[in-house]
């Protein structure tokens, strides 16, 4: 019990210890030079299967300018997790919140090097609400749960991938993580913290989420600005507006009683093909693009007066849309009414 209520309260930490299968985690490092040319997703992770020939670590390395994926397997023995903070080692490769320290010789793969990350933006914690998920942390039986470890943070270093040296220092990244049994059915997932200055972020997932008896289209939905976080989530009573998924666009519009949050993705064709957890395996493969943009505007709303805080676009973005989306659609549109 005093490890249930520690981790909920720290959900950038590592939950699996006790746990039995199947249970995966993984925590997802995007990263962005300077130049914003650049972009690399870097997941670690594990996962414990009911068979043993199944159960492994890993770490995912997606390289967002040519799409490609790599899946680097290692023995679980080759993960250790700390208790009590967000500390992993895989192999002699190491995660945290501040630093990551990378040194992958693959056949499919070379990637060496460290970063650290400074003045990292967390989401903010609290007992009825710990994390992006809000009191929905809380309950016991959820299959995935989400954490946000940083908004949006500068790096600094370098890393040396096949032979070609990328430096990192002045870029910016993102860390995120997912925990549970399996990834949902089907999904939509933005991430951007690439608007012309920093401390500026959006992330945002609409879901189909199994509940009790059922399944209900959960949000979550942040955009840091400048200091001041705004919330858009099924548990903090704001509504979807808008929804809608076409062949080169997204358009998601929510809002609650003071404001409204207005996202128009522009997908990009060269979407990379991630491994993702089910109840068998590392065997799913869910495509995501680091090089689609967004359009956000910002905007409060008191009474008929509508004032605009912040527009503009982001890019690159992470964005993603897997599974059935007409049926979450659906789903969404009788909710709705």
């Amino acid at each position: 019990m005093r490890n249930y209520f520690r981790n909920t309260l720290n959900p950038e930490n590592f939950h699996g210890h006790g746990k039995h299968p199947v249970f995966f985690e993984g925590w997802y490092f995007k990263l962005v030079d300077a130049q914003a040319k650049q972009s690399i997703a870097v997941i670690p992770g594990i996962f414990l299967a009911r068979t043993p020939e199944r159960t492994q670590a890993f770490i995912q390395v997606f390289d967002g300018a040519n799409g490609a994926v790599i899946f680097v397997p290692f023995p679980e023995n080759e993960f250790r997790a700390k208790p009590d903070k967000f500390d992993i080692h895989i192999g002699e490769n190491y995660f945290s919140a501040s630093q990551i320290s990378l040194k992958i010789n693959h056949p499919d793969i070379q990637l060496n090097g460290s970063l650290t990350f400074r003045n990292i933006e967390t989401w903010p914690i609290t007992l009825l609400s710990p994390g992006i998920m809000g009191w929905y942390a809380w309950a016991p039986f959820m299959q995935c749960y989400h954490g946000v470890v940083s908004l949006d943070h500068e790096i600094a270093g370098e890393l040396t991938l096949n032979a070609e040296t990328i430096d990192f220092s002045g870029g910016r990244g993102y860390i995120e993580k997912d925990w549970g049994k399996s990834f949902p059915e089907s999904w939509v997932w933005l991430q951007c913290n690439h608007f012309g200055e920093s401390g500026i972020s959006v992330t945002a997932s609409i879901a189909i989420i199994p509940w009790i008896r059922g399944a209900f289209p959960g949000f979550i939905m942040g955009f840091l600005h400048r200091g001041k976080l705004y919330r858009f989530a099924t548990y903090t009573g704001a509504r979807i507006e808008k929804f809608e998924v076409f062949e080169h666009s997204t358009t998601i519009i929510v809002r609650d009683n003071h404001n409204r949050l207005s996202m128009e993705i522009l997908h990009s064709g060269d979407a990379g093909m991630l491994f993702a957890p089910t109840e068998s395996g590392m065997i799913r493969r869910i495509p995501e693009s680091l090089n689609a943009a967004v359009d956000v505007c910002l905007e409060s709303i008191r009474g008929s007066e509508i004032n605009t805080i912040f527009e503009a676009r982001g890019r690159p973005a992470g964005f993603e849309f897997v599974g059935d989306i007409p049926k979450l659609i659906s789903m969404w549109q009788a909710n709705r009414n």
